[in-house]
C-alpha cells in the first residue's frame, strides 16, 4: 500500500451505474422479509434478491390489475394443483 493516494480528481456515487431504467432507492423492510427472500435466492442456487423482490413487486402489480374472475379462478386451480 501506498503511504498516501490522491483522491483531487475522485468523483461521488456508484462505482458501477445502474442499469437503463432502474432507480436506486433507500427503503426500510422487516428484517424477516430480506431474510425470506436471501434464502429463496439461496435455495436456488444463487442470484440477487433484490431482482426477485423486484419480481415479487410486478406480479403483485400484474395480479391487482386481475379482474375478481381471473383471481378466483387462479386460486382454485392453484388450489386443485396442490391437492393432487
Amino acid at each position: 500500500m501506498k503511504a498516501s493516494y490522491d483522491f483531487s480528481k475522485a468523483r461521488r456515487g456508484a462505482m458501477i451505474p445502474a442499469s437503463p431504467g432502474k432507480v436506486r432507492i433507500t427503503i426500510r423492510l422487516d428484517k424477516d422479509v430480506i431474510r425470506w427472500f436471501k434464502s429463496q435466492v439461496e435455495a436456488a442456487g444463487g442470484g440477487n434478491y433484490q431482482t426477485l423482490l423486484n419480481n415479487a413487486l410486478r406480479e403483485h402489480i400484474a395480479r391487482r390489475q386481475e379482474s375478481l374472475e381471473k383471481t378466483l379462478r387462479r386460486v382454485v386451480r392453484e388450489e386443485l394443483q396442490a391437492v393432487r
